[in-house]
């Protein structure tokens, strides 16, 4: 590709909406172009990555014994009404009507379709397993919108699903995609951490991501860099404390009332009263589904919204708003306490299991209590794991200290069961004849986060740095001066020798200053940059740049071709190698 002939208009200045470097970038070096809030279209530059992380997802996809299918878009409410997720998964559902008014939805994940699909296809435990992907858009209404093709409307996604005659079966099904996501985000020159995860609103009994590690990833990942643990913040346990709670009177202290006027922060309290926040109880008021719960938690942790709502089994939890909390404690916001209350659940975090003489709101404005404890003073709650884990918990697998980094979701995998095969009715008769429910697996990958994630993990001051695997081109050729004979004709030659050999290049043939080459060189990100100027053509030279070291290698004009191509595979094989 000519640069001339090229759809690439790159820019100097940041857009004032991008918020996130990867959404700068691909705006700035013409990837792609906003439509509207959360849906863009890929230019050619941009569309070269995608097709290149397509083309390694297909390839190790089909290596893994998974066919493509493509499934339709838009989807009739029936199947989902069957699955029960047409009233469960909410306004991101983009639902419409068609001229019958008969209701449908753009699918923004496809377990109903492809389970429909199979339960009129498969009838015999002979046609099992099989493994169907599709690689497709997809649609969600996003409330809000940002950050690119981080999170948008309408995005590409690698969806696929696994269906196995029994839990056994599935479990190879699921491992064998574990390999195969390890092996294509290998491929595609990441470095990356997979970890346990919730399922959220796909369902299932299992499930992990695929993280990209990036500085600027909105997700916090708590790793162990012994055993290799690692889960999604959501996700990650917290060992429970050793020991019974302290039922010994013996330590316990007379329990008191203390003014605290205004104060309902935790550091503020622990301050004026002189004790840690180690040695406050939170009391937080959640409202599950239709049911209050009260849930206490140490002053120094954050409640896990997530695993509270998987241990009571809500479909929806919200925190109280400030009229029923002082309904249900007939006290005031903020000074919410467990002692006196009534008629309210009461569940408790691991953390505060042990402690004696502890401090806790007293449902009086104005007032907290001290010395409270356990059995005397409220009665003992049902204790679990409701916090989110920090830096320097111990690991759940081998009791060495977690550490927390952040990382960019470009996959998860999730063992769904039956949970949407029961629903539908996704049989198959076994040896015997006899009817039996098939297990399923779900598989996806966010191809356009994966681009955006490769930025994030890759760039610097002067743009982008591709890992050769993804890159739009391999080798960018850049003559100095295209108005002098020579330099332009070599540069050409170069150009014609390479696309001849089967390297992807593209030619900067404008007329424009070096300065403005270099900087537009330096903005796409090319892994491998080959100078043609008038002081190293007159000593026989041309020079390699790589983009990721900075290091410039002159060679003879004449031998560039086999150190071009030495640097190619090199470089195509290097973030594997770390990996390993």
């Amino acid at each position: 590709m000519r640069f001339s002939q090229a759809l690439i208009n790159t820019v100097r200045e940041v857009p004032a909406d991008a918020e996130i470097i990867s959404h700068q970038l691909m705006l700035r070096t013409g990837m792609i172009k906003k439509l509207a809030a959360g849906i863009y279209s890929y230019l050619p530059l941009g569309y070269r990555v995608i097709r290149k992380i397509e083309r390694i997802i297909r390839q190790e996809m089909d290596l893994a014994g998974a066919q493509e299918v493509y499934l339709p878009v838009l989807c009739p409410s029936e199947i989902w009404q069957e699955s029960g997720r047409w009233s469960l998964y909410g306004p991101e559902l983009m639902r419409l009507k068609d001229r019958h008014q008969r209701e449908f939805c753009l699918g923004p994940t496809h377990e109903e379709v492809i389970t429909d699909l199979v339960r009129r296809e498969v009838r015999s435990y002979r046609q099992l397993p099989v493994n169907l992907y599709q690689i497709q858009t997809k649609f969600r209404d996003e409330i809000r919108p940002r950050f690119g093709l981080m999170r948008g409307r309408e995005f590409i996604m690698k969806d696929a699903y696994s269906f196995d005659v029994d839990e056994e079966g599935a479990e190879i099904s699921y491992i064998k995609m574990k390999e195969t996501y390890q092996n294509i985000f290998s491929r595609c020159g990441l470095k990356f951490k997979m970890v346990e995860a919730d399922t959220g609103a796909i369902g299932g009994s299992f499930s992990h991501e695929f993280m990209v590690l990036a500085e600027s990833g909105e997700d916090l990942i708590a790793g162990c860099q012994k055993c290799d643990y690692g889960s999604n913040i959501e996700k990650a346990e917290c060992l429970a404390q050793k020991g019974e709670f302290s039922s010994d009177a013996g330590l316990w202290k007379e329990r008191e009332s203390v003014s605290t006027p205004n104060l309902t922060a935790v550091k503020e309290v622990a301050s004026f009263l002189g004790v840690n926040p180690e040695q406050l109880v939170k009391t937080l008021f959640v409202q599950a589904d239709q049911e209050i719960v009260a849930v206490l938690i140490r002053g120094d942790y954050e409640l896990n919204e997530v695993k509270l709502k998987n241990l009571l089994g809500a479909a929806e939890i919200t925190m109280a708003d400030k009229e029923t909390i002082e309904t249900v404690t007939g006290g005031s916001m903020g000074f919410s306490g467990p002692v006196g209350l009534k008629n309210v659940r009461l569940l408790a975090d691991y953390s505060v299991k042990n402690l004696v003489n502890f401090v806790t709101g007293a449902n009086l404005k104005d007032t907290h209590l001290i010395n409270v404890n356990w059995e005397r003073d409220c009665p003992v709650p049902a204790f679990a794991d409701l916090r989110i884990v920090q830096e320097g918990d111990v690991c759940p697998r081998c009791g060495t200290a977690l550490s927390i980094t952040r990382g960019i979701e470009v996959g998860h995998i999730f063992k769904l069961g039956t949970k949407y095969s029961k629903a539908l009715k996704a049989c198959y008769l076994d040896r015997e004849g006899e009817e039996k429910v098939i297990v399923m697996g779900c598989y996806g990958i966010g191809v356009g986060r994966t681009m955006a994630a490769a930025i994030e993990q890759n760039h610097d001051k002067d743009g982008i740095i591709w890992p050769m695997p993804i890159a739009p081109y391999q080798v960018l050729v850049l003559p100095t001066d295209v108005t002098d004979k020579e330099i332009r004709d070599t540069a050409d030659f170069i150009y014609g020798q390479l696309l001849a050999v089967g390297i992807e290049t593209i030619i900067d043939d404008r007329d424009e200053r070096p300065g403005i080459k270099f900087k537009d060189a330096d903005l796409l990100g090319i892994p491998l940059r080959i100078t043609i100027g008038r002081k190293s053509l007159n000593q026989g030279l041309v020079e390699i740049r790589i983009r990721e070291s900075g290091e410039t290698i002159r060679v003879p004009k004449d031998k560039y071709q086999e150190k071009v191509q030495e640097l190619i595979h090199k470089l195509s094989n290097i973030y594997i190698m770390k990996l390993i």
